[in-house]
């Protein structure tokens, strides 16, 4: 009887890993695929077989009489392409914004309203009143909105509601008198309170302002941060992303993202960039980075900033703003402030990406980023200047000299073409959104979209490199379309470079033997297809590690 259990037992046992998805070839054929060689060479295949959730080889229907037994999966022609990688967004503010009033998107000030009233009022249970994404470039006033703007529609419940690049807050009359903030309140350090011709704040907070407000509303608990990184995650895998670099993990946000990766509940990769190298840092890098075995979740990188955005007139510039004389933006420290927190973040093993908009932002960033390297040479951590979005022409070589990335993301220039020139000028943008002169000097791109700053879809941040036009295919010819990407560059930039931005490129951002078996099936052939249809691509699988995680359903 004790054998027979035994065996019915190892029976089960047998049956149990011949089922599990890893434990066979999954030979996939008759599929339209794109990838990159090591060498950045673009190559096509109609087949390919993984195992173990890693590329065992790509090739022609010949592979099919090579490994006969396994699953086979037709994909009847469909276009094939490497898993993308979004190399700077914000995964719980995704999920978060999925919570919140959306304001993306609204061309103008009376929708902007009606949309929040309508949100207060399917909310009632809400303290206070959240969201994010307006944009008053968009709005026919092109004018910053005013408290008493939001007073009409909210005014029993504080309202703070981000600007869509995430440096400014508009906020009612309740919000500002629950921080105290009146006509003697000073700016803060790196901020501004932006206030009307009366002396008095209109509602509007830029930069380190905005916490003043901010600190006041109540943290969400635990359930919501699940619900908002489910809520992210499943956004994620339905555009086609399987790997995202993190651009300011908090504390709170990396205790879940492990839970989850230790429950294998993670459907994208998450390379965490640790927000700040103060408390946040010294509790999240004791132990040095961290990596899982499976490269679902690391943790290596810090994200610094070192200045505002162009929309709010928030960037550091060397001369002041051609559409507000005076006004140089604002620079959040000292360079020697910077090259010290450089200092602190790499020597803990970390690579460095600070966030830097303007070309004063940029200068003295590359200057920190060049004090460090001659203190200690090369050391291999891959630094990153985050957005790195008007510099001066001829310092975008520094950039390929000091082997600093330069994380940008297309998308931005297609959102910002119809207000950057007025910020800076016709001169200094052609420094502004310059792939082509970065690419031409050498400077590896890793490309992301910023989300939710910008919407989740990479393939608009595709368009936005190829085209350079706003979604509308405006304007015609593109926009500066001397400095855009081709499309096997722009490809690269969210891929295989993406990639190497994480130190990843061994096992990430192409599908060469070997590497993890992310990929994705689409619509249409994305280097056939007319330009303008690039942002009608639609994702109809997405596969990490060999594992299916989205599914179009018809």
């Amino acid at each position: 009887m004790k054998n027979t259990l035994l065996a019915l037992v190892l029976i089960s046992v047998l049956f149990f890993w011949g089922c599990q998805p890893h434990s066979h070839k999954t030979i996939i054929h008759n599929v339209n695929g794109y990838t990159l060689n090591e060498s950045g060479e673009l190559i096509q295949f109609t087949a390919l077989v993984f195992q173990d959730g890693k590329v065992l080889t790509t090739g022609r229907e010949e592979l099919l009489e090579e490994f006969p037994r396994g699953v086979h999966i037709d994909y009847e022609g469909k276009t094939m392409i490497p898993g993308i990688i979004d190399a700077h967004a914000h995964v719980m503010g995704l999920g978060e914004s999925l919570l919140r009033v959306n304001l993306m998107g609204i061309e103008t000030l009376d929708e902007t309203l009606e949309e929040i009233k309508r949100f207060a009022d399917e909310n009632e249970s809400l303290a206070w009143i959240t969201g994010r994404g307006w944009n008053q470039v968009l709005w026919p006033e092109n004018e910053f909105p005013t408290a008493a703007d939001i007073d009409r529609v909210v005014s029993d419940r504080p309202v703070y509601l981000r600007r869509v690049d995430g440096h400014a807050a508009w906020v009612n009359s309740l919000a500002l008198e629950k921080a105290g903030i009146d006509h003697t309140t000073e700016d803060p350090q790196g901020g501004a309170i932006i206030k009307d011709e009366d002396g008095n704040p209109s509602g509007i907070l830029i930069d380190r302002a905005m916490y003043l407000v901010d600190a006041l509303i109540p943290e969400p608990d635990d359930n919501e941060r699940r619900l908002a990184l489910d809520l992210a995650l499943e956004s994620i895998a339905a555009h086609g992303i399987t790997s995202i670099h993190d651009a300011g993990v908090s504390t709170d946000a990396f205790r879940i993202f492990r839970d989850y990766a230790n429950r294998n509940w993670l459907t994208t990769r998450i390379y965490g960039m640790i927000g700040g190298s103060d408390e946040t840092f010294d509790e999240l890098a004791k132990d040095g980075p961290f990596f899982s075995d499976d490269d679902m979740l690391t943790l290596r990188s810090v994200k610094l900033y070192s200045d505002g955005a162009l929309g709010s007139r928030g960037a550091a510039l060397k001369e002041e703003y051609s559409d507000d004389p005076g006004n140089y933006g604002l620079l959040f420290d000292t360079e020697e402030s910077f090259y010290q927190q450089i200092t602190k973040v790499a020597d803990a093993g970390f690579q460095v990406g600070i966030h830097a908009i303007g070309d004063k932002a940029n200068h003295v960033i590359l200057n920190a980023f060049e004090r460090r390297k001659a203190d200690v040479g090369d050391e291999g951590l891959r630094h990153r200047i985050e957005h790195s979005q008007i510099v001066s022409v001829d310092e975008i070589p520094r950039f390929a000299e000091l082997g600093i990335i330069a994380s940008m993301q297309p998308v931005h220039a297609s959102s910002d073409l119809n207000m950057a020139e007025d910020r800076v000028g016709p001169n200094r943008i052609m420094g502004g959104y310059a792939w082509r002169t970065f690419l031409d000097a050498g400077v590896v791109i890793a490309s992301g979209s910023d989300f939710p700053v910008e919407f989740v879809n990479p393939f608009y941040g595709f368009h936005a490199g190829i085209n350079r036009t706003d979604l509308s295919g405006n304007p015609e010819g593109g926009w500066y379309p001397e400095l855009a990407m081709s499309r096997t560059e722009t490809f690269r930039s969210f891929t295989l470079d993406a990639a190497y931005a994480a130190h990843q490129d061994d096992v990430l951002g192409t599908l060469e033997p070997g590497k993890w078996a992310d990929f994705v099936i689409i619509d249409r052939d994305f280097f056939t297809i007319p330009n303008e249809e690039i942002i009608n691509i639609n994702v109809l699988e997405t596969w990490v590690a060999g594992q299916r995680v989205f599914l179009q359903r018809d």
